[in-house]
């Protein structure tokens, strides 16, 4: 690049925020608050882009970074992705905001969820959000590791989920909970270091793939899993509910 040929920089205006108001009270990390009240000041801030509400509790989460949150993130949205593909009646979810019950709405990074129509208990409101427990939950533990680990476990067990999945990017460790009799209890992997789903037959994750950024590894294990007899069982049977 010669120095007379320059890059553009675009030009940048900056906006304050809107001023607080009555109408448009804040929304801060460690406030207390009711579950109308958090949902009626997380309304009021379209700026603020995750905030949850657990045990009564506002949590704001830090930004996200890009290798230890957002690439991780992403892989696991497009693993379960495909396995939507191939499962009739199971529905994907990527920080959609749910509500498990009176002092707990929480934002997961992605859900998988059977349709109600199938036995599904979570369902969709009349203003679009998700209310009851979906059947998995994922999380992507970043800066967040005792939060995530600690009292959204213990909630999310409490609500129903059955299953809850925690990728931790700093120890670069997966934690999968499965719902027993009311209690957590952790996947362990097989001979082949592949955690493998009950509650959602076929799916099969490769945990040493997902942090080395191995996506296709991830898609080589799942095709496995959507190829098992498990799998097949599984949508069989939510084929002859749905039809």
């Amino acid at each position: 690049m010669s120095a007379q040929t320059m890059i553009p920089t675009p030009s940048v205006t900056w906006r304050p925020a809107p001023p607080i108001s009555p109408d448009r009270p804040p929304l801060n990390a460690g406030d207390r608050l009711s579950r109308a009240e958090f949902e009626r000041r997380y309304h009021a801030h379209p700026e603020i882009k995750k905030a949850e509400l657990v045990e009564g509790i506002v949590y704001m989460p830090s930004p996200a970074r890009f290798a230890q949150h957002s690439q991780p993130h992403g892989y696991m949205v497009a693993w379960l992705g495909l396995y939507c593909s191939a499962t009739p009646g199971v529905l994907l979810g990527d920080n959609a905001t749910t509500r498990l019950d009176y002092e707990n709405v929480v934002q997961p990074d992605a859900l998988l969820r059977l349709d109600p129509a199938l036995g599904g208990r979570s369902r969709v409101t009349s203003d679009d959000y998700l209310a009851g427990p979906p059947e998995m939950v994922v999380e992507v533990a970043a800066s967040s590791v005792a939060y995530d680990l600690g009292v959204k476990r213990r909630v999310y067990a409490r609500s129903g989920v059955q299953e809850y999945l925690a990728a931790q990017a700093y120890e670069q460790r997966v934690d999968w909970f499965v719902l027993r009799e009311g209690e957590t209890e952790t996947l362990q992997p097989d001979q082949d270091g592949i955690l493998r789903s009950e509650a959602f037959p076929g799916l099969w994750l490769p945990v040493d793939a997902l942090w080395a950024g191995d996506l296709a590894a991830m898609f080589a294990a799942l095709q496995q899993g959507l190829s098992s007899p498990e799998h097949a069982a599984f949508v069989a049977d939510l084929q002859s509910r749905i039809g």
